[in-house]
């Protein structure tokens, strides 16, 4: 076997499991999860309804560029959305996957040169598959800690020259998971200018940019950044988007990835070898999706009224960012201990949260993630606010 697997650190829902061994959640309340960010409001009907149509699409063997049609979604989605000089070059730049976890673990198993040093710059805290992939790619990680202080992101000004010289790929995460924090336009455009300099890839995971607070201020992306630089080539830039949130069909495994020409077609070519091609019944789901704007409004709508209720009843007692995007809120907990916050919690009040230590790495004896928990707002409206309710209820009395 690949002794690169070795390497591998357990998943946060692993390491979470193992804290609840043996707890008994309150068996006189109802369990609510607030654990995994797996959206639960309904999936579009009209997209359904386009997958029920096109269901004998499992009889064909579907091609590794997707078709031409979903390209075209895709491309004129993006330019619509992040206000594109002009639309992608559907035959270059654009490149469905079968979702973004998927993507972003392949894409580095074919980006990572092995013959030179390979480091990889993740958030942290951070979405782990970055970490794995760098990893079983033979790659090296390097953790940039995203403190409150600096708005929950990276100070890429404190990256050291020689950490940048043996840089290969840089992972943004906009809108952050587990923080909410927005990558302002001009740190994709710092980003993009040391990449210039140094010589690596930047790659955006976009796939909550659609959950946003205020309508007047959509997140910027990294396409964005570089067509406002007039650079429509977008060079060393790759973004990753994906249905599940934004549609809320994480199980259609739909999205793509979108960017510099010459690196999409070398990644396009290494997927005729992964053979991960997305079903063409899904496909014409896709193009339904990305042609649509009406329930995605809809959807942040939800998510508006559900922060709204949970900021009421939590803001009194506990200190947290207020998100610009995503469907987390990332509190501090008191007393700073955020394994046993969560354990206990789900002990007296049956709601499951997820330590955000658990989606950090110590660096220099300090984890980023530490003394914190995420809550994904991802159920109903009246379920989340009683989980709220129960979360006020216990912090009121342990503090």
């Amino acid at each position: 076997m690949n002794p690169d697997l070795d390497q591998l650190k357990p998943y946060p829902f692993e390491t979470l499991a193992k804290l609840r061994e043996g707890i008994a959640p309150n068996p006189a309340l109802e369990p609510i999860a607030l654990t995994i960010g797996e959206p639960r409001h309904a999936p579009p009907e009209f997209v359904l309804d386009t997958l029920r149509e096109h269901i004998m699409g499992v009889a064909k063997y579907p091609a590794t560029g997707g078709m031409p049609e979903l390209r075209t979604a895709i491309a004129q989605w993006l330019e619509r959305r992040f206000s594109l000089n002009a639309t992608p070059d559907i035959e270059r730049q654009v490149l469905p996957v079968t979702g973004t976890r998927e993507a972003l673990f392949s894409f580095i198993q074919a980006a990572l040169d092995r013959t030179r040093p390979a480091r990889v710059l993740v958030p942290n805290p951070f979405y782990q598959i970055y970490e794995g992939a760098t990893l079983l790619a033979g790659g090296e990680v390097t953790y940039l800690p995203c403190p409150a202080e600096n708005g929950f992101r990276p100070d890429y000004a404190a990256v050291p020259a020689d950490v940048w010289r043996d840089t290969q790929i840089v992972f943004i995460c906009s809108p952050g998971n587990p923080t909410g924090a927005v990558t302002p336009l001009a740190d994709f455009q710092q980003l993009i200018r040391l990449a210039d300099e140094h010589d690596f890839l930047i790659a955006s995971d976009e796939c909550y940019s659609e959950l946003y607070l205020d309508e007047s201020t959509p997140p910027p992306g990294l396409l964005q950044a570089c067509a406002a630089m007039g650079r429509d080539d977008y060079a060393r830039c790759v973004v990753f988007h994906s249905l599940s949130k934004r549609s809320n069909l994480p199980g259609l495994r739909s999205g793509f990835v979108a960017g510099d020409g010459e690196v999409i077609r070398r990644f396009r070519h290494y997927r005729t070898y992964h053979g991960c091609a997305m079903p063409q019944h899904h496909q014409y789901a896709s193009i339904a999706a990305w042609n649509d704007e009406a329930h995605v409004l809809a959807n942040r709508d939800a998510y508006r009224e559900k922060f709204a209720a949970v900021t009421k009843i939590l803001a009194p007692v506990m200190d947290f960012p207020t998100p610009d995007a995503s469907f987390y809120l990332y509190p501090a907990v008191p007393g700073g201990d955020d394994a046993a916050f969560t354990r206990d919690l789900l002990r007296e009040e049956a709601v499951g949260v997820l330590p955000a230590s658990y989606m950090a790495r110590e660096v220099n004896g300090v984890n980023p993630g530490a003394g914190r928990i995420r809550l994904a707002l991802v159920a109903e409206l009246e379920q989340t606010i009683e989980a709220a309710q129960r979360l006020r209820r216990f912090v009121e009395r342990i503090h």
